[in-house]
């Protein structure tokens, strides 16, 4: 009974050696069957690459063009943080300024208009200009509390529990909580 060959031939879609290489492989080779693993091109991509005629063109845009697209916008190893300074005059007068309500103009007669002019007053220093804009409205009081931090779970609220067994002569009586 003759016996079939069920294992693909390790030859077929790859290179094999030839002449000198060939007996150089069959004496050093543990398995000189095995697949050499180099692909034979002509059999494995078809049609082979670069093998069409057109030729392939960049598609022109913006940043293809050296002058809209010069190299310090495109260096990213000098993307240092830009520094925003407000200073504490600054600072009190935007706390003061948006800590009233905001002045709206009055309806004016017809063909007259009213503008509403903003007065610059003298700017008081941060602390002054804290303890006003504090003093006019509580920030936070016992029924508006300052945000909290989001948590995935419930906060623990100590609950007393009955006492545990102890000795009544004890000095530090164990005290149990939920």
């Amino acid at each position: 009974m003759a016996t079939t060959k069920k294992a693909a031939e390790s030859t077929l879609y790859h290179l094999s050696s030839k002449g000198i290489w060939k007996k150089f492989r069959d004496v050093v080779a543990v398995n000189p069957e095995i697949s050499t693993g180099l692909p034979i091109a002509s059999i494995n991509r078809y049609p082979p690459p670069g093998s069409r005629p057109e030729k392939y063109n960049t598609p022109a845009t913006k940043a293809s063009d050296p002058a809209q697209n010069p190299y310090w916008k495109r260096d990213v190893r000098r993307a240092y943080p830009k520094l925003s300074v407000v200073t504490q005059l600054e600072l009190s007068s935007l706390l003061i300024e948006h800590s009233q309500a905001p002045s709206v103009a009055a309806p004016a007669a017809e063909g007259k208009e009213t503008a509403v002019s903003a007065v610059p007053k003298e700017v008081p220093d941060l602390s002054a200009a804290i303890a006003t804009v504090t003093s006019a409205n509580k920030v936070y009081t016992e029924s508006k509390l300052p945000p909290a931090i989001p948590t995935s779970y419930k906060r623990w609220i100590p609950k007393r529990a009955p006492d545990a067994p102890h000795d009544p002569s004890a000095f530090f009586p164990l005290k149990q909580y939920i």
